[in-house]
């Protein structure tokens, strides 16, 4: 039975994962965000786009798919149901089934997915975030050091096994998703981050 509701915690979670915000709101908006700037299906290319209040509004009904997720896992089966539920939801934000596979990269639910596992691991995520981000005005250096302190801050503040699991996904997942700004990053041709102005 346990199984079965982990199995159904993957299930629910991926399918609350795949419905992206960024691509419905820029298309009821006359445009696929995926078309424009980066090309990614997320809160930052939103902003660029549409302007920093249609970021923002991306980026908090992602995190509202990831905490329906954390409590339909929860209730399902505990720390390994929110754990297998919020995988599959960063999963699905990745990797859409409703979009040809082709999201965002999991900065928004992550964020809200480490204050939901535990807030002291939120807070060091937030902070190393804005750090990043204003410090260099660049959002992928913030995100970076926000998925760092992810993983880092689960294994310092001793989170059970199905915490720590998901948080070190969630770190690792936003890290891959990231490979091409790294290599922007490295190479000198990262872009600042700057809203459209509305």
């Amino acid at each position: 039975m346990t199984a079965l509701k982990i199995v159904a915690s993957v299930f629910i979670g991926y399918l609350l994962g795949s419905i992206n915000s960024s691509i419905f709101l820029s298309k009821i908006w006359g445009s696929d965000v995926r078309k424009s700037g980066s090309g990614n299906a997320g809160a930052t290319n939103m902003a660029r786009k549409f302007g920093l209040k249609a970021g923002l509004l991306a980026m908090v009904l992602d995190m509202l798919k990831a905490v329906g997720a954390f409590f339909v896992g929860q209730w399902l089966a505990g720390d390994w149901g929110l754990m297998a539920a919020l995988m599959a939801c960063l999963v699905g934000h990745c990797y859409p089934a409703f979009h040809h596979f082709k999201g965002g990269k999991g900065v928004s639910v992550g964020g809200i997915l480490s204050l939901l596992v535990d807030w002291r691991v939120g807070l060091c995520v937030i902070g190393c975030f804005l750090i990043g981000a204003f410090s260099t005005k660049k959002v992928s250096i913030g995100s970076l050091a926000g998925a760092a302190a992810c993983a880092i801050g689960a294994a310092v503040f001793h989170l059970t096994l199905p915490r720590l699991l998901v948080c070190v996904f969630a770190g690792c997942i936003v890290i891959l998703q990231h490979r091409a700004n790294i290599k922007r990053l490295i190479d000198g041709t990262e872009p600042d981050f700057k809203p459209k102005k509305q």
